[in-house]
């Protein structure tokens, strides 16, 4: 029976997201017993460890790997014993992904001219302005 494989697996990314996994899939006690092991041997380590902890809401969940679980719920999906539908799932997921990141390019050309519309405005209403006040100084010059 041949099983659709996820796109991303545990061993890809950096080496500090796979740290991050090891340690989500160990709990809690495996993240304070990293920070520490950090405060014994290298002081700034530990405290980075229980700034990093705090900051993303492991040091006062109940279970690390929930949220992590989440992120990857729709890369990392279990088969479902049939591999033409698993198959069809993982092409449906890829699929939608490029249509994201399709919508996301087309939402940065579409900021990218309204930046470029507004700019061109205000250069053209400073000109305007300019060409005023140079009208302005022409018909009443001030003499000394």
């Amino acid at each position: 029976m041949h099983t659709a494989t996820a796109p991303h697996t545990e061993q890809s990314g950096n080496w500090f997201s796979r740290a991050e996994g090891w340690l989500d899939a160990r709990g809690k006690g495996a993240w304070i017993a990293a920070m520490v092991l950090g405060f014994i041997f290298v002081w700034p380590v530990g405290l980075a460890l229980l700034a990093y902890m705090i900051w993303s809401k492991r040091m006062f969940s109940g279970n690390c790997s929930h949220t992590r679980q989440q992120t990857r719920r729709h890369r990392n999906f279990r088969s479902s014993g049939n591999s033409a539908f698993d198959n069809y799932k993982a092409d449906t997921i890829a699929r939608l992904e490029d249509e994201q990141r399709a919508f996301e390019d087309f939402m940065i050309r579409l900021r990218e001219a309204r930046d470029k519309t507004e700019f061109d405005d205000f250069l053209d209403d400073r000109a305007k302005r300019a060409k005023e006040s140079a009208d302005l100084e022409k018909d009443d010059p001030i003499e000394a």
